[in-house]
């Protein structure tokens, strides 16, 4: 029998009220009782509940069937230490967070446990090598050796897409998982970047890095280089976008100390009194021939005191906005266009090389089913093949 309580939990963990939920899942008013009185009957007086009902919740709740037959709730779910600040944690998005952390971390295990059968777990060396009080610079040079990091190699690249590409494929060559992660299957259950930009599971086996995709691409390589720097010193958690915590500020130091070096900014003619517009402009062309977002090289200045924290937090504000405002003119002229981009050239992008060639290697041989491999792959069992076949050449090359 499933217990009231496990059903007021899962509710509230998914974050519906009594009205909303009854709506969602289908509880109507009936004999003068209505659906959220019933649903709240449900959740406090012991009883049966049918099967349809309870597969509904499961299903809108984004909890697994057997979770409702647990005892009690459990705790709540281990997304390790919390890096955001309250401005982040107040955007009513926790419980979709939470649900992704789940899945991912559910993945994880799976890709953690393979590894482990098929006697190729090697720990890495680097995860969890470091520390803050290392430094920024001793920090970075590992990444870079690791790595394999070059600047100069990361801006040849021409635009911001194919710069993350080339730091994605060196971050998932040294056995890292990187995927591009926005919502939970669907444009509906969209997680905002002021809810989250981007978590680490520092793993030694199976190390993940998720990054937010809903945020501005030009952000995406130095949300990847942060979360790294979380990977090597050890700290697993969820990162967003306000950057007072001492390890917040320590992998933005990291991540931008790489992207531009501080002796760069002395080419940008920004003082603590230059006219925000004037700096917002010369800010602009600057970050754009590097390669990096706006933002980044506005944080840059205010750590290195070239301008004030109400210089820095008016810019940022101005860029999100336009940033914003952009965003959504691209939706609407992409809801005017016919077709749209391949539904598989998109989930395998999000995916990333790494953990397709994982799967794909796997199931050749046989360890890994098709129910299984979809699981990995937040895709449907009979979507799996025609996923994998489109990335049959990465593949062969990542072998």
């Amino acid at each position: 029998m499933v217990k009231p309580s496990i059903l007021q939990w899962a509710r509230e963990s998914a974050g519906l009220s009594l009205e909303e939920a009854a709506d969602k899942v289908g509880i109507n008013a009936a004999r003068g009782v209505s659906g959220s009185d019933r649903l709240l009957a449900l959740e406090t007086e012991a009883g049966e509940i049918s099967r349809p009902v309870l597969l509904k919740m499961a299903k809108i709740y984004r909890r697994p069937l057997v979770s409702f037959y647990l005892n009690e709730p459990p705790a709540r779910g281990d997304r390790g230490e919390d890096f955001r600040t309250l401005p982040d944690r107040h955007t009513g998005g926790e419980p979709l967070v939470d649900a992704l952390v789940r899945d991912i971390r559910s993945r994880q295990a799976v890709v953690r446990a393979v590894q482990v059968e098929e006697e190729e777990a090697e720990p890495l060396p680097f995860i969890g090598s470091m520390s803050r009080n290392d430094g920024v610079g001793p920090v970075l040079a590992s990444i870079r050796q690791v790595l394999g990091l070059d600047l100069a190699a990361f801006r040849a690249q021409g635009s911001a897409d194919a710069g993350f590409a080339l730091l994605r494929s060196r971050v998932e060559a040294a056995g890292i998982y990187v995927l591009l992660i926005g919502n939970l299957g669907s444009h509906h259950s969209a997680i905002d970047v002021d809810a989250f930009r981007g978590f680490a599971l520092a793993d030694p086996i199976a190390p993940f890095v998720v990054i937010n995709d809903q945020d501005a691409k030009t952000a995406w390589s130095f949300t990847l280089l942060h979360e790294v720097a979380h990977l090597w010193i050890g700290a697993t958690g969820v990162s967003g976008g306000h950057f007072e915590g001492a390890i917040e500020q320590f992998c933005n130091d990291v991540a931008s100390s790489f992207l531009l070096p501080e002796r760069e900014l002395d080419q940008l003619p920004i003082t603590r009194t230059t006219d925000v517009v004037e700096a917002a402009r010369l800010v602009t062309e600057f970050a754009e021939e590097r390669l990096v977002s706006r933002s980044l090289v506005a944080y840059r200045l205010f750590r290195a005191d070239k301008i004030t924290e109400r210089t820095w937090r008016v810019l940022t504000d101005t860029f999100r906005t336009q940033w914003l405002q952009s965003r959504a003119a691209q939706r609407e002229r992409a809801r005017g266009m016919d077709g749209g981009p391949n539904y598989y050239i998109v989930r395998r992008h999000r995916l990333g090389a790494a953990l397709l060639n994982f799967v794909a290697r796997n199931m050749s041989e046989g360890v890994l089913t098709p129910t299984r491999a979809s699981k990995l792959l937040g895709v449907k069992p009979r979507s799996v093949h025609t996923l994998l076949s489109g990335a049959a050449l990465a593949i062969e090359q990542g072998a």
